[in-house]
């Protein structure tokens, strides 16, 4: 298996650190709103990665955060004039309801930043006490970046073109040593959640959260750190600098970033009014066919979101699962139960298709070329099996069809039709419930209908739903 490392830039044999176990950290969202279809390419894509991965028999450790103190999530909380851990409970809520309904498998663990901040103190002492981190007048203690030999080896920039004046370098502070240092510490702002330190009452710089979790959770050294193209400068390059500073070992193996997300062929923005949650999206498609279309590009290219990507994706989609389901209704008609030696033929010849699937995965996660071979053993399968053919011969090809989709996180069943009685009866259980101010059973109502692919809209004239 050979994947691509952004640290070496070149495709590398995979080699886990002990075999047959993988540890793989990848950076979660920040949680003061719905997710949007920015965030969901990284957790599809490396989710994906891991399936893969299991399949090929590793045991994956996978870790994967939630940034539940943050600006943004303040800001939120002022505006509404709620505790800030009311934002950030409310929304990984939130976002594990969408990573769920993209069929995205929970992390083996995800940490909050807010419960690893002893870990965090530890860390920033022990960078003190080596000479990579100080504290100024004020309570702030910065990284000093120069210290670090290395710095630069990921994102492969020149800390001198960096001092030049990149605007990626913002100075705050006059006390800094030098502008390119950065914050590890810092203290509170008034209204502001705080901790204890030894150097001032205050919270955690961002880059330090994830080097911190990564080390209790998966050790000093892991396989794969993973996360969106954004990252690479100055999030994960500062965190190798922490971690290797700190631990005085290889921080990662291998990093790997996915492409960015384009809408329209233009950079996702709310000032452009293309910005899209995921729960929006789910308004017009299952998010089956947001996972789909994330899978359709190579995940280290760029992706154009489009209407009309997204109705090409949901045609996919429905020629695979519809060639699923025939194979289930084909076996349950089936006249004959074992398979004939010429159908034994007809299940040998399909191995080609796992080997082609096998071949464009172990190439860096080839996604793409992965669905072109779900796609030709669907078109295998419908030209070869038929209401002459054996229950088995449809049971294991449908079994092989699931066996591909299930390591690309694509469900094959679909969803159950409801009838318009049972619609109606559960938005007026769903009205009454918000009458009671009984919101959770509110929710899990809208859960429910959506699910079964109906979508509610509220209305001043009263609810109204819609099949997705």
């Amino acid at each position: 298996m050979k994947v691509y490392n952004t640290l070496s830039r070149t495709k590398e044999e995979f080699q886990p650190l002990e075999e047959g176990k993988v540890k793989m950290y990848v950076c979660g969202p920040t949680v003061y709103n719905f997710i949007h279809i920015g965030n969901a390419r990284p957790m599809i894509v490396f989710d994906t990665v891991r399936r893969y991965m299991e399949y090929k028999g590793y045991e994956v450790n996978f870790v994967s955060n939630f940034t539940d103190v943050d600006d943004k999530i303040i800001k939120k909380a002022v505006e509404e004039g709620v505790d800030s851990r009311e934002i950030s409970s409310r929304y990984i809520e939130e976002c594990k309801k969408d990573m769920a309904a993209m069929n995205v498998k929970p992390a083996t663990l995800h940490p909050l930043a807010t419960q690893e901040i002893g870990g965090m103190l530890e860390m920033i002492s022990t960078l003190i006490e080596k000479g990579f981190a100080y504290a100024v007048k004020d309570g702030t203690v910065y990284f000093r970046t120069r210290k670090f030999e290395e710095y630069g080896k990921l994102s492969h920039k020149n800390l001198d073109d960096l001092q030049a004046g990149h605007r990626e370098i913002k100075v705050t502070g006059e006390e800094k040593e030098d502008a390119l240092d950065f914050v590890l510490w810092k203290p509170k702002k008034e209204g502001e959640p705080y901790w204890e330190s030894p150097w001032c009452q205050g919270r955690p710089g961002w880059h330090i959260e994830c080097s911190v979790m990564a080390k209790k959770y998966l050790g000093e050294e892991i396989d794969i750190h993973a996360g969106g193209e954004d990252l690479i400068f100055p999030h994960h390059e500062n965190e190798i600098a922490q971690s290797e500073a700190c631990n005085g070992k290889i921080f990662s193996k291998y990093w790997l970033h996915n492409g960015f997300l384009n809408i329209d062929n233009r950079k996702m923005s709310k000032s452009l009014g293309n910005f899209f949650t995921v729960r929006e999206i789910s308004e017009t498609y299952d998010l089956q066919v947001l996972r789909f279309f994330m899978l359709s590009a190579h995940y280290r290219s760029p992706l154009n979101f489009s209407a009309d990507l997204m109705e090409a994706a949901k045609n996919g989609l429905e020629r695979i699962v519809n060639a699923a389901e025939n194979l289930r209704h084909l076996k349950k008609n089936a006249r004959s139960a074992s398979m004939t030696e010429e159908e034994r033929e007809i299940w040998k010849g399909s191995d080609v298709f796992v080997e082609k699937f096998e071949a464009a995965m172990d190439d860096d996660f080839n996604t793409a070329d992965a669905i072109a071979c779900v796609f030709e053993l669907v078109k295998y399968s419908n030209t070869r099996v038929n209401e002459e053919s054996s229950a088995e011969l449809s049971e294991r090809l449908g079994g092989r069809l699931q066996q591909l989709c299930d390591i690309l996180g694509i469900l094959l069943e679909q969803k159950e039709d409801i009838l318009d009685e049972e619609i109606e009866r559960l938005i007026a259980e769903r009205q009454a419930a918000r009458k009671d101010r009984n919101f959770a059973r509110a929710d899990e109502i809208r859960e429910i209908l959506l699910n079964k692919g109906i979508v509610l809209e509220d209305t001043r004239e009263g609810v109204k739903w819609k099949r997705a």
